[in-house]
C-alpha cells in the first residue's frame, strides 16, 4: 500500500509490509508483554467499537478523550483507537499541577479520561466535581473500585465494525487528531492543534535521516505526552521498528541492558546524568585502569567530525574504543546505532565524547507547534555538525528574521491554538511560524540556536545577555547540576547555582571537610572557593557583560514536581525568578555576598 497519510494507517501499513510479533512491548508483572501487529489491529478495532458504545462520535466539534499515563503499550493502543473513530486525544503529563489539570480538562471539554494507576486516579478524584464534562474514567492498571480499560473492549459489538471502516474512510489527513497543551516555561497552557498530516508529514520527512529498519529496535521512555516521542513512535511503526517501553525513569539503565535497543530518544539532562555516573565510576578506578579511562575521555573531547583526524589519533581512538568505550556501549545495551536528542541544547563535549565512543548523538530542533522537527543532524556524517541542530528537514523552509528569530513554514506547522485565534494570529504570519528562538544558519546549511527570544534580557546598562550559552558552558563543571543566569534590568549578570551534590559530597569527604547536611556543606569556605574557581574558569569564555559576577548556591535541586522544570526538564525561568526573589535581591543588595546562603 501507499505510505501512511493518517496516523492510524500505520497499522495496515505494517500488516502489509513487515508484520511483527513485537510491534509494541511493555512490562507486565515483571515480564515483557508483546503485542503483535495483528493483535494491535484487532485490539484497536475492538477498542474503537467500545468507544462508539460509550457514545463517542465524530461530529463537528470532535469528541475529546484525555489520557494521563506514563509510556506503555496501552497509551498507543488508546491513541490509535481514538483516531480510528475521528475523536481527538488530549494527552496530559502525569506530573501536571492540580490547577493546570483542571484548566486543561475543562478547556478541552474532555468526555472520557484514562489514567494509569491508583495514584493518578486519586489525583483526579480529588477534584472530580471540577471536571463537569468528564463522563467516564478508566484505569490502565487494575484499581479496586475503578473501571479498567478492558471493560471498553467488552462493550464492543462486531456489528459496529462496518461503521468504524466508514468513519476511517471519511477521515481526511487534514483533520485534527490531537490537542497538546503546552505552557513552556511561562504562561497559561495553550492547546496546540495538530492534524494527521502535520505529524505524518514530519514522520515521512525524518524517516530517511535515521537508522531505522525492520532490524532496528527502539526503547521509549521520553513522555509520549510530548510530541517529540509521539512522532518518533509513529516513525518507528512506519519503519517496522518494534517499540519497547521502559518501566520507569528509574529502570532505564536495566531496561537498556534487557532490550538492547539500536535507537532511543532522550533529552540533554538524562545524557548528562549518564555521563556523570560514568565519570563517577572512572574516579573510583585506581592505577593503570584510571589512567586509561581518563586518557580515553581526553581523546573523546578532542574528537571532530568532517575534519581529517591524524593517523596517530585514529589509532589511539581505536584502542580507546576497545579498552574503555566498549564498556560504555555495553551499559547502553551494546547495540546502539544512535541516540536522538531534543528539547534543549546538548553540551558539545558530550556530543564529541559519545560520538568518539561510537554512540552518535543526533541533535535536532523543533516545537510542539511544528510536530515537532524543524531540523536534525543526520546519521550520515556529512550532514552532522557539533553545536548545531543540523540541516533543515526536506519539507520545511526556514528563514531568519531581522531580529534573529527563526521562522519556519511547512506542512508540519500547527493548524492553530485551540479556542485561541488571537494566539494563532500572533504566532503565524503568512504561513510563517514564529518559533521564539534566536538562531543562525552556518554555511547556509546547519541551523544553530543561540537563545530563546523571550529569555534574552537587558542589563540596566542597556546591554543584551543571552543566558543559554552561559548556562550550557557552566554545566560542564562536574560540580554544577543546574544553573540559571539572571540580571534583567540589573547592573550586572549573576547566577543561581544548584550544586551536583553527589560530586560535591565526595570532594568534601576526600578533604576531610565535616558537614551534617547539604546546607551546612554549602556554607564551608572551601566550598565557596571551589565554586568561585569554577565561575572564574568558565567566565573566560564570555565577554565582560556576560560574565557571572556573583552567585548564590541553592541547597535543593529543581524538579518537575515542584513546578520549577517543564516535563522536558527545561527551567521555568518565571517560576524560579519568583521563588528565589529574596536570594536574587540579596545578590544585588549593597551587602549581597556572592555565595551567601544564610537566609535560605
Amino acid at each position: 500500500m501507499d505510505r501512511p497519510q493518517r496516523l492510524f494507517d500505520v497499522i495496515r501499513y505494517q500488516l502489509e509490509t513487515y508484520p511483527r510479533e513485537d510491534m509494541l512491548t511493555g512490562k507486565e508483572n515483571g515480564q515483557w508483554r508483546k503485542y503483535s501487529t495483528q493483535e494491535v489491529a484487532a485490539l484497536t478495532r475492538k477498542f474503537s467499537a467500545g468507544l462508539l458504545k460509550l457514545g463517542i462520535r465524530q461530529n463537528e466539534e470532535k469528541d475529546k478523550i484525555a489520557i494521563i499515563s506514563p509510556n506503555k503499550p496501552e497509551w498507543i493502543l488508546t491513541d490509535l483507537a481514538v483516531q480510528q473513530i475521528g475523536a481527538v486525544l488530549t494527552p496530559i503529563y502525569p506530573t501536571i499541577s492540580q490547577h493546570e489539570l483542571e484548566y486543561v480538562l475543562n478547556d478541552a471539554e474532555a468526555r472520557i479520561l484514562f489514567v494509569n494507576d491508583q495514584e493518578l486516579l486519586q489525583k483526579v478524584l480529588a477534584a472530580r466535581d471540577k471536571f463537569p464534562t468528564i463522563r467516564e474514567i478508566f484505569t490502565f492498571n487494575r484499581v479496586p473500585g475503578a473501571r479498567h480499560w478492558t471493560e471498553i473492549l467488552e462493550l464492543a459489538d462486531e456489528a459496529d465494525y462496518p461503521q468504524i471502516d466508514q468513519i476511517q474512510q471519511n477521515i481526511s489527513p487534514e483533520e485534527l487528531v490531537t490537542i497538546i497543551y503546552t505552557s513552556g516555561t511561562t504562561g497559561t497552557p495553550k492547546g496546540v492543534m495538530l492534524s494527521h498530516h502535520n505529524i505524518m508529514s514530519n514522520v515521512l520527512a525524518c524517516q530517511p535521516y535515521l537508522p531505522v529498519s525492520k532490524n532496528a529496535r527502539a526503547l521509549s521512555f521520553l513522555p509520549l505526552n510530548h510530541i517529540f516521542e509521539r512522532m518518533v513512535t509513529y516513525l518507528y511503526l512506519t519503519s517496522g521498528v518494534p517499540v519497547y517501553y521502559a518501566e520507569s525513569t528509574d529502570t532505564i539503565a536495566a531496561n537498556l541492558r534487557e532490550v538492547k535497543p539500536t535507537i532511543f530518544t532522550t533529552v540533554p539532562r538524562l545524557l548528562e546524568k549518564v555521563y556523570e555516573k560514568i565519570m563517577a565510576t572512572g574516579l573510583e578506578l585506581k592505577g593503570i585502569k584510571r589512567m586509561l579511562f581518563f586518557w580515553a575521555v581526553d581523546l573523546g573531547k578532542r574528537y571532530e567530525i568532517n575534519h581529517p583526524l591524524s593517523f596517530w589519533y585514529t589509532l589511539q581512538l581505536k584502542l580507546a574504543n576497545k579498552l574503555v568505550f566498549s564498556k560504555w556501549r555495553a551499559a547502553l545495551g551494546g547495540n546502539i546505532d544512535c541516540i536522538v536528542n531534543g528539547a534543549a541544547a546538548c553540551q558539545i563535549r558530550l556530543l564529541k565524547i559519545f560520538t568518539a565512543a561510537r554512540v552518535p548523538i543526533l541533535e535536532g530542533y523543533g516545537l510542539t507547534e511544528t510536530s515537532p522537527v524543524i531540523s536534525v543532524n543526520r546519521f550520515n556524517v556529512e550532514d552532522r555538525m557539533f553545536g548545531t541542530v543540523g540541516p533543515v528537514i526536506s519539507n520545511v523552509e526556514v528563514k531568519i528574521a531581522e531580529d534573529g528569530e527563526i521562522l519556519c513554514k511547512g506542512p508540519s506547522v500547527t493548524i492553530g491554538y485551540y479556542k485561541r485565534p488571537d494566539l494563532t494570529a500572533d504566532a503565524i504570519t503568512d504561513g510563517w511560524f514564529h518559533t521564539g528562538d534566536i538562531g543562525v544558519l552556518i554555511d547556509h546549511k546547519f541551523l544553530k540556536i543561540t537563545d530563546r527570544k523571550k529569555e534574552l534580557f537587558k542589563t540596566s546598562g542597556g546591554k543584551f545577555v543571552a543566558p543559554q550559552p552561559i548556562e550550557n558552558k557552566f554545566k560542564e563543571s562536574p560540580y554544577i547540576e543546574q544553573i540559571m543566569v539572571v540580571g534583567e534590568d540589573r547592573k550586572f549578570t549573576a547566577a543561581l547555582i544548584v550544586p551536583s551534590f553527589d560530586n560535591l559530597r565526595g570532594w568534601a569527604q576526600k578533604r576531610g571537610i565535616a558537614f551534617d547536611s547539604d546546607e551546612t556543606l554549602l556554607k564551608q569556605p572551601a566550598v565557596q572557593d571551589l565554586y568561585k574557581q569554577a565561575v572564574d574558569k568558565y567566565n573566560q569564555f564570555f565577554n565582560h557583560i556576560e560574565q557571572v559576577k556573583k552567585f548564590v548556591l541553592l541547597p535543593h535541586e529543581w524538579s518537575v514536581d515542584a513546578g520549577e522544570l517543564t516535563p522536558t526538564l527545561k527551567v521555568k525561568r518565571k517560576v524560579i525568578l519568583e521563588k528565589y526573589k529574596k536570594e536574587i535581591d540579596g545578590i544585588y543588595a549593597p551587602s549581597g555576598g556572592k555565595v551567601d546562603i544564610e537566609s535560605l
